[in-house]
């Protein structure tokens, strides 16, 4: 895969953004948000995860990310961005409302 050629590992973004879509799907789940940028406009993000068999070693679901990422939940998300400089990354940390770890990324 590309995961260590395609990201900045060295870099790390942390955005507050609302989930438009989880998709719990192989080869890797996925999550879509939407940011603020620093003009007021919204981008549209994907953050990769890893395997749906990964998080399901963890005790992840797909009806436990239906339950705990409905779309529209507002949420702190950690990625590494895409070097290509596109609106993409691989997550490394995600946080809810109340700075709870909610999903863990390939990163921690």
């Amino acid at each position: 895969h590309g995961t260590n050629i395609s990201y900045d590992h060295s870099k790390t973004l942390v955005f507050k953004g609302k989930v438009t879509e989880f998709r719990y799907a192989n080869p890797h789940a996925q999550i879509y948000f939407d940011v603020k940028n620093d003009k007021g406009e919204i981008e549209h993000w994907a953050g990769e995860l890893t395997s749906p068999y990964n998080l399901a070693q963890g005790g992840w679901t797909r009806k436990r990310s239906e339950r705990e990422i409905p779309i529209g939940t507002e949420l702190t998300i950690s990625l590494w961005p895409s070097k290509a400089g596109t609106t993409a990354g691989v997550v490394t940390k995600i946080t809810n409302s109340k700075g709870e770890q909610v999903l863990l990324g390939r990163g921690e």
